[in-house]
């Protein structure tokens, strides 16, 4: 039963006060046959209303007890009758740890045995940790305590207090928090590799597993040196000072998000630290998601939410700084260039959904827990981030952070709105905050910057509703540079005389959030020589719009597949080759290329990284092309001669990374047999050789191998997060469609009843691994029938109907 937007409102006005004395007893944890763990909560409240009744979430837990008798209690909820003005109440539960990255997820280490164990919580899901009152606008101080096994670390939002002595194992303490909504709540246990230092009068720390203690020495001085130039970023440009008496990072196992922003102790996917070679673009986005959930600790934590229409609020103002920090404070080269190629794209698909929604959601709109869920998407983040980039550039840097600051002061360790902050934006500046609110937070959709030629030269026309100030490039017929200038697109047809030139771009700066179409005499010097546009975010700019013209039906995929011939082996920056051929094996394969010439059109993709790296480039984009081939190519022969040189033709070395992609596409063309692969598995000792010889069994071109990967995928209750998506990455191959082709009805008919059992974060897992293979007219139709299911989960319908709706755009 999810929580509703009704329920909240009346909880919150019925409870205040509130706070948490919280005992988890993991001792035994070490043990891997340990499945629960024992929580002592005293939760304490005021009731507005003396006799009134409400409820303590707790999900899947047993043996609860309620002041030391059995709980009126559903498998959900605890039942509180009969409430005083003020309340105390002990609550005792045995709760279950979980492999699926939702609750108290456990992990043990294939390369050492070690076990650990992280609360990982988040909208609904604090509750699988813990009971609590499980709403944002009901924040409140956390006093932990946690039973710990030998030579184990505890870390949590707090500052531990007291700490066993020696390796004995024992109890560790932390100081009370301010006042934190419950989806903020952390506790990562386990015998961490831990760097720790001092800074700004706190202690800092990043941590990770033991097998990664390598991994974490070499970053360990770029990881402090961005967390120390953000901090102090942001300690210069925020009035209100870092609210937390420390701040710990950790790299830890099985997390669903990129990372969390608990207060205090963010996690990370430990997958952004990689024991092998890391390239440019991962260090790039690594520092930006620093950057970003660091801004979290003042919009989203310091100040939250009060109910998920404002995912927004938290969402888009940490995905706009995290790129703008990680650039002006850390000195991250091009984050944003990443951003207009990498993520953006993704924003404009989303925003022509039947589920797109406005970026400021109605709050009747988000019923309950379930719909919000699904708001955590390419809106909130992707065109959030795009539209606050153009509310800055149209405001101004000094309104914008002067309302900002505004925000902070007033609503500090409360919860905010829409309206409380387009008021602080307001106070800060003479235009009309507001209606440009109505026009960019309230609507759904983008609008279209076209540029026209007539008998007096080029124009700019917005198709659309917005205002947009963004800068216009000019370029002669070579794409050599000619002039650059901001311009100012009114919110009407009225057109905007350009300057004469051979070529324009507008938008050229990644400014505003609009679709681009330029006139057919830019576009074919574009389509011609698009590589030696000099300017990195235009190309990015370029290269997306290329992107949204195949998604539109507007270029056909053999055309763009010529537009990848010609110029990628001479694309300057790797993480524009990096996105380009994503978005190839992504979505241009799987959705736009007919099921016979999916061969040729890999193989196509292959030449082309053949075309780059024999021109000798730069070495990052040689990483990016060489793994990209190891994708690609049909050549068998070249992939065993790396694996046997430890090295490619090239002179890259073959990494872990390198080695499984090789690997995994021998295995989908049936070039490696299963005694190979593990082979390979046991060779390699590490979590990323368990998942990758999960993803290259699946890969195998033979029905038994289907088979074994389906059961384990969608009939084993316990396959974790990660193996669920090791085996539908290896499962889905385009190029083996008659035999998993119909595995897709299996799909619709049996993933609901695992996403019912599984939950929420195991949805998005289900969701987001929807089959990325072509489809038949007949299999959407199937899909459009799953989704008449009356019963289907709510947050799994949405990623189906995104689905669908992509399979039908620009036909």
């Amino acid at each position: 039963m999810p929580l509703t937007l009704a329920e909240a409102r009346a909880r919150a006005a019925l409870l205040s006060n509130v706070s948490y004395d919280v005992h988890l007893d993991l001792a035994d944890a070490a043990g891997s046959a340990t499945s629960e763990y024992a929580v002592r909560a005293v939760v304490r409240f005021a009731c507005a209303e003396p006799g009134a009744g409400t409820f303590l979430e707790l999900a899947h837990a047993r043996d609860v007890t309620v002041d030391g008798a059995p709980a009126s209690y559903d498998g959900r909820r605890i039942a509180l009758d009969g409430l005083a003005a003020t309340n105390e109440v002990v609550v005792e539960a045995r709760v279950p740890y979980v492999t699926d990255g939702d609750g108290m997820h456990t992990f043990t280490d294939p390369a050492d045995g070690e076990r650990y164990v992280s609360a990982y919580c988040g909208m609904d899901v604090t509750q699988k940790v813990l009971p609590c009152f499980d709403q944002n606008d009901l924040k409140a101080p956390v006093t932990l305590s946690v039973a710990a096994p030998a030579g184990w670390t505890v870390l949590a939002n707090g500052a531990p207090t007291a700490v066993p002595d020696g390796d004995a194992g024992g109890t560790w303490t932390f100081a009370t928090t301010p006042p934190l909504p419950p989806a903020m709540f952390v506790m990562c246990a386990g015998p961490w590799a831990s760097v720790r230092w001092a800074h700004a009068g706190r202690p800092f720390g990043w941590h990770a597993r033991q097998s990664l203690a390598p991994a974490l020495e070499r970053d360990a001085d770029e990881l402090r040196r961005i967390t120390e130039a953000c901090f102090d970023h942001y300690a210069r440009i925020f009035d209100e000072p870092f609210a937390y008496d420390s701040y710990d990072q950790a790299m830890v196992p099985g997390q669903n998000w990129g990372a969390m922003e608990t207060p205090g102790c963010v996690t990370y996917r430990d997958e952004m630290l990689p024991l092998g070679r890391m390239t440019e673009g991962e260090r790039r986005s690594r520092a930006m998601v620093i950057a970003h959930e660091m801004a979290h600790m003042w919009f989203g934590d310091l100040v939250t939410m009060t109910w998920w229409e404002d995912t927004w609020l938290q969402e888009s103002f940490a995905d706009y700084m995290g790129f703008r920090v990680s650039e002006d404070a850390a000195g991250v080269d091009g984050a944003f260039v990443d951003f207009t190629v990498g993520r953006k794209p993704g924003a404009y698909a989303a925003d022509q959904r039947r589920s797109t929604h406005p970026v400021a959601a109605i709050t009747e709109d988000v019923t309950d827990v379930d719909v919000a869920a699904g708001n955590f998407d390419a809106i909130s983040y992707a065109k959030g981030n795009s539209v606050l980039r153009q509310l800055v550039t149209w405001l101004g840097d000094e309104p914008f952070l002067a309302g900002v600051n505004t925000y902070l002061s007033t609503h500090r360790h409360g919860n905010a709105t829409l309206a409380d902050f387009v008021a602080a934006l307001d106070a800060a500046t003479d235009r009309d905050v507001r209606g440009w609110v109505e026009a960019w937070l309230r609507t759904t959709g983008f609008d279209t910057l076209r540029v026209l030629r007539d008998e007096q030269g080029p124009y700019l026309v917005n198709e659309g509703s917005r205002p947009h100030r963004v800068r216009v490039s000019t370029y002669d017929d070579t794409l050599a540079p000619l002039d650059s200038a901001l311009v100012d697109v009114p919110a009407s047809p009225q057109p905007v005389r350009l300057p004469d030139a051979p070529v324009l771009v507008p938008n050229a700066g990644g400014e505003t959030y609009a679709r681009v179409r330029l006139d057919e005499q830019s576009w074919a010097a574009v389509v011609r020589d698009l590589a030696s546009l000099p300017d990195d975010t235009a190309r990015a700019v370029l290269w997306s719009t290329a992107f949204d013209l195949v998604a539109e039906g507007e270029l056909g995929s053999s055309d763009f597949l010529g537009l990848v011939t010609r110029n990628l082996a001479r694309e300057p920056r790797a993480a524009v080759v990096e996105a380009v051929l994503a978005w190839c094996r992504a979505r241009l394969v799987p959705r736009h290329v007919a099921p016979p010439d999916v061969p040729a059109a890999l193989a196509q993709l292959a030449a082309a990284c053949e075309s780059g790296l024999a021109s000798e480039p730069d070495p990052e984009v040689a990483l990016a092309l060489t793994r990209a081939l190891a994708s690609t190519t049909p050549d068998t022969a070249l992939l065993e001669r790396w694996l046997v040189d430890r090295e490619t033709h090239t002179g890259v070395a073959v990494d872990g990374t390198l080695r499984w992609l090789a690997l995994h596409r021998l295995a989908g063309l049936g070039a490696l047999d299963a005694a190979a692969i593990e082979a390979e598995r046991v060779g390699d000792g590490t979590i990323v050789g368990e998942l990758g010889a999960l993803r290259a069994l699946a890969a195998r071109p033979h029905a038994s191998a289907k088979a074994e990967a389906w059961a384990r995928m969608l009939e084993d209750p316990d396959v974790s997060n990660r193996e669920y998506t090791a085996l539908n990455e290896g499962f889905w191959n385009p190029e083996q469609l008659e035999l998993v082709g119909p595995y897709l009805q299996r799909y619709l008919d049996e993933a609901p009843a695992v996403a019912a059992a599984r939950g929420q974060a195991y949805t998005h897992v289900l969701g987001r691994t929807f089959p990325a293979v072509p489809l038949s007219d007949a299999d959407r139709d199937a899909l459009a029938r799953a989704l008449d299911r009356d019963d289907l989960p709510t947050l799994l319908r949405r990623h189906w109907q995104d689905r669908y709706d992509d399979l039908v755009a620009g036909r």
